[in-house]
């Protein structure tokens, strides 16, 4: 059986070193010494200037709209894990879809101005599979529109333009830690701020709006990460460069096997880009390629082969979201042809060469 995503379990040895550490200090949450000290170690890896952990990423999403006092209209893609638009009901805020580019399957910034309302207040890209939204475009909109901005970079742990980490662009950014990601806390987030003021005002909302032991602020919530997830994406940072090696060559050798059959499109690399090689998407044809991505992934799956129709379906097309204006199939066109084109095919650092071959052979043979 080959999953379509597997995590890398640190050395077991290891972790149990600091469940030790643990034991003997005794502070499992609220900010103990190994949150601190990853806090620290992430800034450095990352290259940027202050991160807030979170349990999860959805928790650090919801709280980065809170920080930067969104409300009204937001706009985002509809080519996202339904968290991005989760984040913005939660916050009651409505959400307004525009389309994505067939390129890279981001927001196509194009667009955006077109979406813009007196109520807007925001824009959220998503830099989907990792590959970086047209960055200055986006910002350059909402200078002059006076919108914030703020990247889900989920999908995006490492991902630097011209050696610049992807987030450090708009007002803050939001990762996942989730245990499907390039880099894991089992389960958690953060948020990226660019002053200690923001990072200040973020810490605050995590933790139930707490100034101090009896003061609070505002309406917080608790979205702590805890010690011992702490304690695993410390070691986790030991082995990230080399599990984001092992995933780099497992995609050079799907887009070697892969770019000659008629039908399956990748999408293209930037030469100016690095990436965490989140997931490998193709994208199937069937007039060019003879088979409906449906049908190959049920071929895939019967060969206990499991692959993932991500994004499938749209949010714009689940039952809460559907009644939106910005929904319409009209509006979505690009969005809602990839969404049933699109498949992503196994992407893990422990992922052989021989089983990669294997699956590519079955995309051959099927042609």
């Amino acid at each position: 059986m080959i999953p379509v995503t597997k995590p890398q379990l640190p050395p077991l040895e290891e972790f149990n070193e600091y469940l030790k550490k643990i034991w003997d200090k005794q502070w499992l949450t609220n900010n103990g010494p190994l949150h601190q000290e990853l806090e620290e170690e992430l800034c450095k890896y990352l290259g940027v200037k202050y991160i807030s952990l979170f349990a999860n990423g959805t928790m650090a999403l919801i709280t980065a709209i809170q920080a930067l006092n969104l409300s009204g209209e937001v706009i985002t893609t509809p080519y996202s894990f339904v968290a991005t638009t989760h984040s913005l009901w939660w916050n009651n805020i409505k959400t307004v879809f525009v389309d994505i580019e067939p390129t890279y399957l981001n927001i196509d910034p194009n667009k955006i101005e077109a979406a813009i309302t007196p109520k807007t207040t925001g824009i959220l890209p998503v830099h989907v599979y990792g590959n970086p939204c047209e960055v200055d475009k986006i910002e350059k909109i909402a200078e002059t529109y006076g919108l914030k901005v703020l990247y889900d970079a989920a999908h995006a742990f490492g991902t630097k333009i011209n050696n610049n980490s992807i987030l450090n662009y708009g007002d803050l950014s939001i990762l996942s830690f989730h245990a499907t990601k390039v880099y894991s806390t089992i389960e958690g987030g953060a948020v990226i701020s660019h002053t200690k003021k923001e990072k200040d005002r973020i810490d605050k909302l995590k933790n139930f709006g707490f100034e101090d032991e009896i003061t609070v602020l505002s309406p917080g919530i608790n979205a702590k990460l805890n010690e011992i997830q702490a304690a695993y994406g410390l070691l986790q940072l030991k082995y990230v460069d080399q599990m984001i090696k092992n995933r780099e060559n497992i995609d050079l050798l799907y887009r070697k096997n892969l770019a000659d059959i008629k039908g399956i499109h990748l999408l293209p690399s930037k030469n100016n880009v690095s990436k965490p090689y989140s997931y490998f998407p193709i994208l199937i044809d069937k007039s060019e390629y003879g088979k409906t991505r449906d049908e190959l992934y049920e071929i895939f799956k019967s060969k206990e082969i499991f692959c993932r129709r991500y994004f499938y379906p749209l949010i714009s097309n689940f039952p809460t979201y559907k009644g939106l204006e910005s929904s319409s199939i009209s509006n979505l066109s690009i969005a809602n042809k990839i969404a049933n084109e699109v498949l992503c095919l196994p992407m893990f650092s422990e992922l052989e060469l021989r089983e990669v071959e294997k699956i590519t052979q079955i995309i051959k043979e099927y042609s």
